[in-house]
């Protein structure tokens, strides 16, 4: 094979993103994915996009091709106590706030501009270990679909953009919510209009999440509450979850429920000799906020721009140092804002039950502050577009 100037770890929604960012970089770019060609395109999960996430999809020239929900109301409220909050799309000119649009789609569309451009992916590659050196990193294949297995490929840069990461590895934060969250296709009567719904309960957040006719729903509880709600019936479970809504919404119907653990993991440093780490691989995030793949995407852009403004090699430790140093304030904003809404919002301790409704009254009341609360959600923490 051609050795790459970068080879990216993971053709899922963040590696592809990445590729084409660099597309008319003059870089040699290879995907490598240990998933067939179609596997993420199947993916059911649904994303809450932000509006900054619609900005750079459009820069990298797939977004008009997607089939996705706007949600340009947002309806912020804590079951069992008083204040709620609104955010509305008007308010800031803006399409909608953001948007759900699942995530085999995103990939799928990512996919064949990848395949439009000419950018090489491997697929049913895996990358069994990657050797870092001072001029350049040799990844060792294996797999059944390459011809290339036990063989050796080297690149001035690796961006690993798949995995998660793993419990106790160097240099990873975690934390374990001892909660898991739901997720299902949900029915509704008379429309959603565009809106979602984050309902904070004593065990975790509820959201509705807006896409097509239906909504797509996140639903967070302690493991032993998850095991009980998943073998309810349907029409049990969904007097449960119109419990926690009361008239907001009716429900009419649910299908396809998953499960699976919640946590905190992250690297300190998202960048080592010759490797970069983007996603899931870099930090692995709470779902309330939606704040994971639009984290991602900020970093993916961000990335992208200092291999160009740098020029030269890709792997040169000064370029990944000033990629790191602009991502800080973001990343590690995003990490303990979400992180700060589990610990705030999750639990049954009276005192900051009230606390909670205060908040969310005063950010009803107090434009400024809630106007900072959304451009953070829709641009990160800089709130730049």
């Amino acid at each position: 094979m051609a050795q790459p100037d970068l080879l990216i770890v993971g053709a899922g929604p963040v590696g592809l993103s990445l590729a084409l960012a660099l597309k008319d970089s003059g870089l040699a770019v290879t995907l490598a994915d240990t998933r067939p060609r179609d596997a993420v395109a199947a993916d059911p999960r649904v994303l809450a996009l932000a509006h900054g996430s619609r900005l750079t999809l459009e820069r990298l020239g797939v977004w008009h091709d997607l089939p996705a929900t706007p949600i340009r109301h947002i309806h912020i409220s804590q079951q069992g106590g008083l204040g709620r909050t609104r955010l509305e799309a008007d308010d800031y000119g803006l399409p909608a706030l953001g948007y759900g649009l699942q995530a085999g789609a995103l990939a799928g569309a990512l996919r064949d501009a990848v395949d439009r451009a000419g950018i090489a992916v491997m697929d049913e590659t895996e990358i069994a270990a990657l050797s870092p050196a001072r001029d350049a990193v040799t990844a060792t294949l294996a797999g059944p679909g390459t011809a290339l297995h036990g063989t050796t490929a080297t690149a001035r840069l690796v961006a690993c953009a798949e995995g998660g990461l793993k419990a106790g590895a160097p240099d990873v934060i975690e934390r374990d919510y001892a909660q898991h969250a739901l997720i299902a296709r949900i029915g509704i009567a008379g429309g959603h209009h565009d809106t979602a719904f984050e309902r904070f309960t004593s065990e975790g957040p509820i959201a509705l999440l807006p896409h097509r006719d239906d909504y797509a729903l996140v639903h967070v509880a302690s493991p032993a509450r998850a095991t009980e709600l998943l073998a309810l019936p349907e029409a049990a479970y969904l007097e449960r979850l119109q419990a926690h809504f009361g008239s907001r919404v009716r429900l009419t119907h649910v299908a396809g429920r998953l499960r699976y653990p919640l946590g905190l993991r992250y690297r300190r440093d998202p960048v080592g000799q010759r490797t970069v780490w983007l996603g899931n691989a870099a930090q692995t995030l709470h779902p309330v906020a939606g704040q994971g793949f639009n984290l991602a995407l900020r970093d993916v852009w961000a990335l992208a721009r200092a291999l160009l403004d740098h020029g030269g090699d890709p792997g040169l430790a000064g370029t990944l140092a000033a990629y790191r140093d602009a991502r800080r304030l973001d990343r590690f904003g995003a990490i303990n804002f979400t992180d700060s809404l589990v610990r705030i919002f999750s639990n049954n301790f009276a005192p900051l039950h009230h606390a909670r409704g205060a908040a969310l009254f005063a950010l009803d009341m107090l434009p400024p502050l809630r106007h900072f609360i959304a451009r953070r959600m829709m641009f990160g923490a800089r709130a730049w577009p």
